[in-house]
This record gives C-alpha cells, sequence and structure tokens, in this order.
C-alpha cells in the first residue's frame, strides 16, 4: 500500500476515534461514516487532506485526515487528524 493512503477502518482505529478494528469496520458497514460526504465502506482509503465524518448514537464528528501512519502510539494518535465543525 503508498505511504500516504490508509484503509479507513484501520485508520479510525489507528487515530482511536474508534478503539477496534472490527468495530470501525462494523460502523463502516452500518453507513455510519463518510469520506468527502460519501458513504465509506471500510476497504475504502483515505489519504491527507480528506474530510472524514462519523456518526455515533449521540453525536456526530468530523475530522481533516492530517497523516496517515500506519504505527501509532497511543499519545501521538491525536496527531493524525484535526477536529473540524
Amino acid at each position: 500500500m503508498e505511504d500516504d493512503r490508509l484503509r479507513i477502518d484501520k485508520f479510525l482505529k489507528n487515530s482511536r476515534i474508534i478503539k477496534r478494528r472490527t468495530v470501525a469496520k462494523e460502523a463502516c458497514e452500518q453507513g455510519r461514516v463518510f469520506i468527502n460526504d460519501s458513504l465509506a465502506k471500510p476497504g475504502d482509503v483515505v489519504k491527507v487532506g480528506d474530510i472524514v465524518k462519523v456518526n455515533f448514537a449521540a453525536n456526530t464528528i468530523k475530522i481533516r485526515v492530517l497523516s496517515v501512519d500506519d504505527n501509532v502510539k497511543k499519545e501521538d494518535a491525536t496527531k493524525l487528524y484535526e477536529y473540524i465543525d
């Protein structure tokens, strides 16, 4: 896989937005994850600059992808994205 792209389910897990990859995969399959306003499948890829929206039960988050590192330490997870309105 190219260095500047990462599967959305893996990105959500690496960024700690969703704690487990299987849960991230299920969220995609349930139609709760969007990349640049398009419904995301678990295997879809994100790249730097993409806008990702995740609908949780009580709220929705919208983030801009800043990095797509494959191996991320817990304390560095928030460096992968920034919240946007």
